[in-house]
């Protein structure tokens, strides 16, 4: 299955459309998931549904330009990264929405303070993420896959071809360095 995962891959990345599809139906399992544990990681609040989270990655994942799977780990990864740019970005609409609200009729069952407070925390946590990707990509790679993903360290050594240990060291660094953005334990 691994080898057809990797011509997949290869293929799609060559522009084969088709590739890309049965590419995504073959990680469907995989990828919901995936999405599931997204949301699970956000807000209780959010409306937006795993199928529903699952199907908006796909439609960015399907229309993006410059990004190379390369391999299993890298399109999980950069799955996992889709996903949580949407949350966010849902978080935000709501947040935006439930203010608008708040103004004209008081909300008694929600609470909008706090809904506020961890969209914030998601978007603290995507900046830091993405500062992370643009000094160190490996460790965000290991964020993306263990932290969204929900790969063990042995699963991301044998995707990425390298030590559990080193896996594990990667971890702590990337985890000290969102800490030192985001001002709290963020990634537990």
């Amino acid at each position: 299955m691994e080898r057809t995962i990797s011509s997949l891959i290869a293929s799609a990345d060559g522009g084969d459309r088709s590739a890309a599809d049965t590419l995504f139906a073959n990680l469907y399992a995989e990828l919901h998931r995936l999405a599931q544990r997204q949301l699970s990681r956000s807000a209780d609040e959010l409306t937006l549904g795993t199928t529903t989270l699952l199907h908006e990655a796909y439609l960015a994942m399907s229309s993006r330009e410059s990004e190379a799977y390369v391999d299993r780990g890298r399109f999980m990864a950069y799955a996992a990264k889709v996903m949580r740019g949407l949350i966010i970005d849902h978080a935000r609409s709501r947040k935006t929405q439930k203010r608008a609200r708040h103004l004209e009729v008081p909300l008694l069952e929600q609470d909008v303070a706090a809904l506020e407070d961890q969209a914030g925390e998601l978007e603290r946590i995507g900046a830091a993420l993405d500062a992370l990707g643009a000094a160190e990509p490996e460790l965000a790679q290991v964020v993306d896959l263990k932290f969204f993903c929900g790969f063990s360290f042995a699963e991301i050594a044998a995707m990425r071809g390298i030590s559990e240990r080193t896996v594990q060291r990667e971890w702590r660094r990337a985890r000290l360095f969102i800490h030192d953005q985001v001002g709290e334990a963020a990634l537990s």
